[in-house]
């Protein structure tokens, strides 16, 4: 069982990344793109997933993955029920979610720096 614990340091950790309160909200965000964003109560975590993909995602997965809401499925995005994530995969959502709004040469380089993954 994931918690927002799990995740918080990447938010600062990640190369251009940081973390701002949005409404009482913790986000991580590169530039004023939003990669990650969790719930008021952080159980749910909304992250930055390709289009295309996200069906597959929920369909393999639907008690821990779920589409946003109506208005929100425009943009790359999806949302995650923390408790039904351990850890590991919850940092590796936050990872790749970031990898979605950096340069190919920032996220290799934390391929580099980083072999075994963010465990």
């Amino acid at each position: 069982m994931a918690v927002i614990e799990d995740v918080r340091h990447l938010g600062a950790e990640l190369d251009r990344s940081y973390q701002v309160y949005v409404r009482g909200r913790l986000k991580f965000r590169v530039k004023q793109i939003v990669y990650v964003a969790f719930s008021l109560d952080e159980r749910v975590m909304g992250f930055a997933f390709p289009k295309e993909e996200r069906e597959a995602l929920v369909l393999s997965a639907p008690r821990t993955f779920q589409l946003p809401t109506a208005s929100d499925l425009r943009f790359n995005w999806v949302h995650a029920d923390l408790a039904a994530l351990d850890p590991t995969e919850a940092r590796e959502i936050v990872v790749d979610a970031w990898r979605m709004v950096v340069p190919k040469k920032l996220s290799a380089a934390y391929d580099l720096s980083h072999p075994i993954g963010p465990g």
